[in-house]
C-alpha cells in the first residue's frame, strides 16, 4: 500500500489544507493507498474520498474542519431520512468501493453553538423539503443553494461498498457522526465518539446492509447508535431496509439511546444482533429503544440483544414505542414490530426494565425478555 503524506502536497499545520488533501486523494486513486495526516493540527474543508483510498491519521494528528457552510459544496445526501442536495458531509464518498478512515488521530468538526449548532433545523428549508416530497419533486431537483440547507453529517459514505472506519477519535460533529447511507459491507471498529451537540448521533447505518459496529465508545448528544431506513413517503420511495447488523463489545456513556432503531424506519429494519454491550451511564436514557409511528410505517423484525450490562439508565432499560411523536395515531402507515429477543441482560439501576407504548393498529408481537 502506497502512503501519500499530505505534507508532500503542500499541507502545513494551521493553514487551510483542503487543496493539498484533495491532491493526495487523487494521487492515491490511481493505484490505491493511504492519504496520511502526520503529527500536528491541520485545517481542512470537506474531503471527498474515492475508490481504494484510505484517509489515515497517525497518533498525534488532528484534522480540524472549517465551519463556514459556503466552503461545503452541494452534494446528494440524506437528511433525517429524506434525500436531497445540500451541504457536503465533512468526509464524503459517493458510489465508491474500498474506502476507509483509520488511525488513532482525531477528527474535529469544530461545531459549536456559534457555528453549526446555532440553527439545528432551518424551519423554512425543512418545510420546503417536506413540500418537495409531498409534490413528488425528483431528488435531482431538491437543491438547497449555499446559505440554505442543513447541517452536514461528519462521515458519510453514500452508495458505497466495502467501507472501513477504524480507531479514530471524532469530536464536535455538526450533525450525525458516522452516517453510511445506502451502502454495504461496512465495518466500524474501535472508534471513539465524544460529540455532545444537538442531533449528534454516534453511528447511523441508514438503509445499509451487512454492517459490523465493534469495540467502539460513545458519548453523544443524541442516540449513540441509531439504525434507520428513510422517513415517511421518501423512505418508502427508496424502499431499502437496514439489515444484517452486528453490534458488539461497545461502551455507551452519554446519549439518549445506546442502541436505537428509528425513528426513520419507513424502509424497514431487520436482522440486528447486539451483544456484549456495556451501558455505563448514568447519562443514557435507554439501553435499547425502538421508536416509530403511523407516518413512518415499515417492518421492524428480528432484533436480538444479548449478554449486556446496564450500570445505569435514566428511564426504561428497554423501550418499544410505536407511537413516537404521534400520540393520537394520525397517520395511515402503521408499522409492524415483531420478533424482539432480549437475553442475558444485567441491569443494576433503571427506572423500569421494559416499557411498551404500542397501539391497536401496531401491537408489539413476539417479544421475549430474560434478565440476569
Amino acid at each position: 500500500m502506497t502512503d501519500h503524506l499530505i505534507t508532500e502536497f503542500g499541507a502545513r499545520p494551521g493553514v487551510d489544507c483542503t487543496a493539498a488533501i484533495d491532491q493526495a486523494v487523487r494521487a492515491c486513486e490511481v493505484t490505491g493507498g493511504r492519504v496520511v495526516v502526520p503529527v500536528g493540527r491541520f485545517l481542512s474543508g470537506p474531503i471527498r474520498l474515492r475508490s481504494n483510498v484510505e484517509l489515515h491519521l497517525v497518533a498525534g494528528a488532528t484534522l480540524r474542519f472549517v465551519t463556514d457552510p459556503a466552503s461545503y459544496p452541494i452534494v446528494r445526501t440524506r437528511w433525517q431520512g429524506i434525500e436531497c442536495f445540500s451541504h457536503s458531509p465533512l468526509i464524503y464518498a459517493y458510489d465508491a468501493v474500498n474506502v476507509a478512515v483509520t488511525g488513532t488521530g482525531t477528527l474535529d468538526g469544530c461545531a459549536s453553538p456559534d457555528t453549526w449548532w446555532r440553527d439545528t433545523k432551518p424551519v423554512d428549508d425543512w418545510n420546503r423539503l417536506l413540500r418537495m416530497v409531498r409534490d413528488d419533486v425528483p431528488v435531482e431537483e431538491r437543491i438547497f443553494e449555499p446559505g440554505h440547507g442543513f447541517r452536514p453529517s461528519f462521515i458519510q459514505p453514500y452508495r458505497c461498498r466495502r467501507v472501513r472506519i477504524e480507531d479514530v477519535r471524532i469530536i464536535n460533529a455538526p450533525m450525525w457522526v458516522v452516517h453510511p447511507v445506502l451502502s454495504s459491507d461496512i465495518v466500524v471498529r474501535g472508534i471513539t465518539v465524544d460529540s455532545r451537540g444537538p442531533n449528534n448521533d454516534g453511528c447511523n447505518p441508514d438503509s445499509c446492509r451487512d454492517v459490523v459496529i465493534s469495540g467502539c465508545s460513545f458519548d453523544t448528544g443524541d442516540d449513540c447508535i441509531a439504525i434507520k431506513s428513510g422517513r415517511d413517503a421518501d423512505g418508502r420511495r427508496v424502499g431499502q431496509p437496514c439489515e444484517n447488523i452486528v453490534i458488539e463489545n461497545c461502551r455507551f456513556g452519554t446519549g439518549h439511546g445506546a442502541v436505537t432503531i428509528g425513528s426513520e424506519t419507513s424502509g424497514g429494519v431487520r436482522n440486528v444482533i447486539a451483544r456484549d454491550l456495556h451501558i455505563a451511564g448514568p447519562d443514557i436514557d435507554h439501553a435499547l429503544r425502538l421508536k416509530t409511528n403511523s407516518h413512518r410505517g415499515g417492518l421492524i423484525e428480528h432484533i436480538d440483544l444479548r449478554d449486556s450490562q446496564v450500570d445505569a439508565v435514566t428511564a426504561a432499560a428497554i423501550l418499544v414505542d410505536t407511537r413516537h411523536a404521534d400520540e393520537h395515531v394520525t397517520g395511515t402507515h402503521h408499522p409492524t414490530v415483531r420478533g424482539i429477543s432480549i437475553t442475558g441482560l444485567h441491569i443494576r439501576n433503571a427506572l423500569k426494565t421494559l416499557e411498551i407504548r404500542d397501539t391497536p393498529q401496531s401491537p408489539v408481537r413476539e417479544l421475549t425478555l430474560t434478565t440476569g
